[in-house]
Order: C-alpha cells, then structure tokens, then sequence
C-alpha cells in the first residue's frame, strides 16, 4: 500500500466542487422564467422526446455492457487473461460517461425555452443563460471523471495492489467502459438528429418553401430532439472518455517511466493535480463570459474567447508551480510539455473557427458559390474541409515532437529511457489541452441550447428582434460547436498515441500474469520484453514487417468502413424522416395554412427506431476489429492497426466536420440577408450543401475521435487475448 500524500486529496476535492458548481448553475437556469405557455408546451415536447430517445438507447447499451462485462469476467477469473478489476472498471467507466451525458442533456432540455425567453431581454441575457447551462455539462463531466479517478486510485490502493503499473492499467481499462458508451451515444445521437434535420430541410425548406424550425414542419420537434441526444448526451460522454483517457494514460506512462524511483508516485498523480486545478480556473472563465446588445460575430466569439483563453493561461502558470511543489526534479521542462498541449489546443480551435465561421473568407467564398448552384456549393465546401486539415495535422505533428523533446530534456533519443521520458510528455501535452475542459465544453454544449433557443423563438413567434438575437447565438453556437469537436479530435490524437505506449505495458502485464501462473512459454517471453526497445524488436514491430503493414492498411480502412456505415445509417433513416413529413403534408389538410397540427410524435418515433436499430453494428465494429487482429496478426499487428486508425481518423475527421460546419455556417450567411437571403436560390443552394454537411459534422466526423480511442482501449482491454495466441 502507498502513503497518498496530502496533496492528492485536492483532486476529489476538486471533483466534488465542480460538480456543486454544476448544481449551481442548474438551479440559477431552472430558476429563470420558461416563457409563455407555447413556450413551455414546446421545451415540454423536446424535454419528452429526448428523455424517450436516451431511456431506448441506455436499454441497449445496459445489454451491450451486461454481455461485455460477462466475457471479461469469464477472461479475468476462468482464463487468467485479464486483471480481475477489469469487469468493475469496465461497468462504472460506462456509468459514469452515461451519467455525464445524462445530467447535460436534461440541462440542456430545460434551458432552450429559458434562453429564448432571456433573449426578449437582451443578448447578453441570452448568452449568459446559453452559456451557464452549457456550463453544467462542462463541469459535470470533470466532475465525475475525476471522482471516478479518485475512487479507483484509493480502493486499489487500499486493496494493497502493491504496484502503480498494475493500478494505472487497471484504472486505464474503465476508460473502455467509457469509450462504448460514448461510441453509442454519439453514433445514435448523430443519427437520430441527423434523419429529423436532413428531413426537416428537404422537405420543409426545400420543398415546401417554409423557414427553419416552423412549427407547420412535422419533423421539427426530432430535429430539436436530435441537438440535445447528439450534441449534448454524445458530447458529454465522448469527452468524459478524453478527459479520463488523457489522464489514466499519462499516469500509467508516469509509473512505467520512474518505476523504481522514489518520485514514481509523484509523476503518477501529476495529471490528476493538474486537472483538478484546472476545474478552479475554468469556474473563474465561466464568470468572464458576457457580451452587450448589437454585438457582432467577432465581438459574440471574444466573449467566449477571453473565458477559455484566461483559464488557459492561468493553468499554464500554475501548471510549473504544481509540478515544482510536488517535487519533480525535471518540472520546467514537464510543464512545458503542458503547455505545448494548451497552444496546440488553441491553434486548433483557431484554425477551426477560421473554416467554419462565416467572419472569414472561407465559409463566405462557400456562400458566393451558391450563386451557380448546390454543386458548387458542396464542392466548394469538400475543398475547404480537405484544406482545414493541413493546420490541425501539422500542429499535432509539431506538439508531440516538441512535448516529447521537453520532457526528455531537449534530447531526441528513442532508447528505453528516453521513450518512457518523451512519450510521458506527450500524455502530459493531452492532459494540458483538456485541462480547462471545464469552460471549454461549456462552449460546446451551449451551442445546442442556442440552436434550440431558436426553434423555440421561432415556433413560439416571438418576433423578429428576439429571432435576430436567438440566430446570432445560434451562428455562434455552430462555430463553438465546430471548435469544440476540433479541440475533441485533436486532443484524441495525443491521447491515442500515449495509449500506444499503455498498449505496450498491458501486453507486459498480460504475460508477467501468464508467466507467474506458470506458463513456461510466458516466463521466457516475459524475460525478452523488458523495455520498449526489446519490446519492438521482440514482437518485430519494424515496417518491413508485412504484419505491420497490414495493420496500418486495416486501420485506415476502418476509419473509412466506419464513416461509410454512419454515413449510409443517416441517408436511410433520413428517406424514412422525408416519407413522412412529405405524407403528412399531402394528407393532413391544413397543416401548411397553419390550421391543423402535425404529428410530430410520428417522426420522433421515426428517428429514435432508426437509431437504436442503425446504431448496433458500427459500435459493435470497433471492438470486434482489435480483437480479431490481435488473434490473427498478434501484436505487430495491433500496433500497426492503431497507428493506421489514428492517421486517417484523425484527418478525416477533421475534414468531415470542419466542412459541415462551413457548410452550416454558409446557409447562416445568406440568411442573414446575404445573395437574396431566405427563401431565394441561394439560400436552397446552401440548404442542400448544410443537408450534406450534417452527418458529416454531426455523426461521423465527430464519432471517429471515439473510433481512434475505443480500438486502443480494446486493445488494452484484450491484451490478454492476444498474448494468449503468441
């Protein structure tokens, strides 16, 4: 058993104090005015439909979890393939990261109503109430994801596992638990939101010449429905799985790396301090976010620039006193690793703003095309999202040679010691850019609650002054909202890579276990595998290695089956969404006169069906993949799949959702009154370009970030599998 220093117990603390903080400003929301009664009405629809939506899919995932939890039981107990912890890891990681989701899109169904009605007010009243009730999903997610930190780190220690690489491992296969649910939750909510919104547009805006959101469109209600369970829910618990990923992994490189120094410990709880502090300094930015009447693009985005951008400095300057106090003998140079994470962070966020915001010449050139067409439109839009990839991909490459450089002393050395060194900083560089995650999916999160604001100001008909403000917040929100899956996916690239490194230690593991149960075969391969050197030469994990190879050319394949699969999931569920609205229309008398009332059960019905049964076989795909590769082609293999789903899924994620959002962004534009506004060719022009973008920016670009995540964690998961076919 270790003595915890006093130090760690800043880290529950923390936990605990953003989640009172969450609770906070929940009630603060609950306790503004909802509106009028057809306010209220509307909110109570969306509230019931996703409540619905969310109860259907956590029964799937309940029996997803239940069987996985089986089988793991059957490895660790029957079969010695796995640590005995690994079932209850397994089972609170994908608790937790539903419960995340959960408490963010309940928040978020009780504050769109309130910021429409706030926005009658003024815009900064509307922005504060968006923003604050974004808040709650940001800060729950850090919350629970350091309690469970917390708790794991206590109980196995407690339970005398007399080894930190044997606790940082364990702890680290929750994080699969988490990555599963976030995979259904995001995948599902995509889905679903996409099928109701793809629907509403062709037929509402396209066919039937009506505006966004109008309450005459039967698929109106699923396409508000579909923000919360998608961008909110699928949200929450994807960065509740980064969060808790960058910070076990760091941990488990942390005790690899200075195994058998006395600072082990120190280098191991080092990301958790970190992050705890971070949760005090995104609380402060929380607070700097306001804005006044008549603010631009430009002016809407400083207000949340300075929030995210203070706290990220401030974690920045405590980031080298937290690691100095703790005792690390090389702490300038971990901590700039930190930072080389938080600049990377924001050069991302940067960069993705400037694609998809349509203050910038790219999303504006995307709305000029629209004077020649649709086709122009998505070609133009397929373009830019293939140019946005350059910056993000090339910070990325620079932040882990630099934070790998910082933590080894400036040296580029790749022997055994100077790996576990670098690869340490390049863990520590991913917890830096999730650090202030919770201001930073605070802005996220909001962008949903704006979206919903909207539709509720539109069918409520509040006016046009209020519909102005409530698109000023949404066409923020659909920047923030592009940032923040920016930030998701490069913050998983960093994250990938340290689990590479924990892949390593778990195969390690996987054979001490066999080798100690007696294994002969085991003991001698134990022998062979002590550092990360022998390890590779071992396995012959080189590039002439065809097994290598092959893996590489798997794991980019995989990327690309996966996006294809979502993508053909929302194109089936959308005719479906567009068959309906259409025979309402032409059998419901009087709906487009605004004399009789849709069915807009019928399409939420519609759209939760389509994503509970479309949603199965691609989450499914990603843990099925690892596991046949690592039986087939061992572990070479392994490596070489990792690092192939990582390359093209981080690319083509970017790719897919930085188009969406420019796409999005490009309709925004010509609404606003810009190439003949709403309802002329323009504007259809951009409706077809924004109906193509939305699978691509809200079910598989931003999915494959979970993608990249989840094969590591099966991997790590599964290790015992694969060590068993050596």
């Amino acid at each position: 058993m270790y003595n915890i220093p006093s130090v760690f117990w800043l880290v529950p603390v923390a936990s605990i104090v953003s989640l009172g903080m969450a609770l906070y400003f929940f009630l603060q929301m609950k306790g503004a005015d909802e509106g009028t009664d057809r306010m209220k009405e509307i909110a109570e629809h969306v509230r019931k439909g996703a409540m619905a939506y969310l109860k259907q899919q956590y029964k799937v995932v309940t029996i997803v979890f239940i069987v996985l939890a089986i089988i793991f039981s059957v490895m660790a107990y029957g079969f010695q393939l796995q640590n005995p912890w690994v079932p209850f890891a397994f089972l609170t990681g994908g608790f937790f990261s539903g419960l995340a989701g959960f408490f963010g899109m309940k928040t978020a169904t009780y504050a769109s109503a309130r910021t429409a009605n706030a926005a009658r007010q003024s815009l900064d009243a509307g922005l504060r109430v968006a923003f604050r009730s974004g808040a709650v999903m940001g800060l729950t997610v850090v919350g629970l994801g350091l309690l469970d930190i917390a708790i794991w780190f206590v109980v196995l220690n407690a339970a005398g596992v007399n080894s930190l690489i044997t606790i940082t491992t364990t702890m680290l296969t929750f994080g699969m638990g988490a990555s599963t649910q976030a995979l259904f939750a995001r995948v599902g909510g995509g889905i679903y939101t996409k099928a109701a919104d793809v629907g509403a547009d062709i037929v509402g805006k396209v066919e039937a010449d009506i505006p966004e959101d109008d309450p005459r469109n039967p698929a109106t209600i699923a396409d508000n429905v579909g923000d919360n369970v998608g961008d909110v829910a699928g949200m929450g618990a994807d960065l509740y799985e980064s969060y808790c990923g960058s910070i076990l992994s760091t941990a488990a490189l942390g005790a690899t790396a200075y195994l058998g120094t006395q600072l082990q410990l120190s280098y191991v709880i080092a990301p958790m301090i970190i992050a705890a502090v971070g949760i005090f300094l995104s609380l402060f930015g929380i607070f700097l976010v306001r804005t006044k009447e008549g603010a631009t693009m430009k002016e809407l985005l400083h207000s949340l620039g300075l929030g995210t951008n203070v706290s990220a400095a401030l974690i920045a300057v405590a980031t080298f006193a937290i690691l100095y106090l703790l005792g690390i003998p090389n702490w300038a140079q971990v901590s700039c690793s930190v930072i080389v994470g938080l600049l990377a962070g924001v050069v991302i966020g940067q960069a993705t703003e400037y694609y998809t915001s349509h203050s910038y010449k790219p999303t504006q050139e995307i709305s000029a095309a629209s004077q020649t067409g649709a086709a122009t439109v998505i070609i133009k839009g397929v373009g830019t999202g293939m140019i946005s990839t350059m910056i993000p991909v090339v910070t990325i490459s620079v932040a882990i040679m630099l934070s790998y450089l910082c933590a080894n002393g400036f040296n580029m050395d790749v022997n055994a010691e100077a790996l576990s060194k670098g690869l340490y900083g390049v863990g520590i560089a991913a917890v830096g850019m999730l650090s202030t995650l919770g201001i930073t999916l605070a802005t996220d999160a909001y962008g949903p609650i704006a979206d919903n604001a909207g539709g509720n100001a539109e069918m409520s008909e509040l006016g046009e002054e209020v519909r102005h403000r409530t698109d000023a917040l949404d066409a923020l929100g659909n920047t923030t909202a592009a940032t923040g899956k920016g930030f998701a996916i490069g913050s998983a690239a960093l994250t990938a890579l340290a689990l590479l490194a924990s892949y390593i230690e778990e195969i390690k593991e996987a054979v001490q276990r066999l080798a100690e149960a007696g294994d002969a075969h085991m003991a001698e391969v134990y022998q062979n595998i002590g550092d990360i050197p022998s390890f590779m030469d071992y396995f012959q994990v080189n590039l002439m290695n065809p097994k290598v190879i092959v893996g590489v050319f798997i794991g980019a394949m995989a990327a690309f089956l996966f996006s294809g699969i979502t993508m053909g999931a929302v194109g089936r569920a959308a005719e479906d969404m567009v068959k309906e609205v259409r025979r309402q229309f032409r059998e419901i008398a009087g709906i487009l006169e605004g004399k009789a009332t849709p069915d807009y059960g019928r399409c939420v019905e519609i759209s939760t069906r389509s994503a509970q049964r479309e949603m199965i076989f691609p989450s499914l795909l990603a843990i099925i993949i690892p596991i046949l590769v690592g039986v087939i082609l061992g572990v070479a293999g392994v490596l070489g799949l990792l690092v192939g789903g990582l390359a093209a899924g981080f690319t083509l994620a970017i790719f897919m959702s930085n188009a969406g959002g420019a796409w999005d962004n490009a309709k925004k534009m010509v609404e606003e009154g810009n190439f003949g506004g709403k309802g002329s060719e323009c504007h259809k022009a951009t409706v077809v370009g924004d109906t193509v973008g939305d699978p691509f920016k809200d079910t598989s670009g931003p999915s494959l970030n979970i993608l990249i995540k989840l094969m590591s964690m099966v991997s790590i998961v599964m290790a015992g599998l694969t060590v068993a076919f050596i």
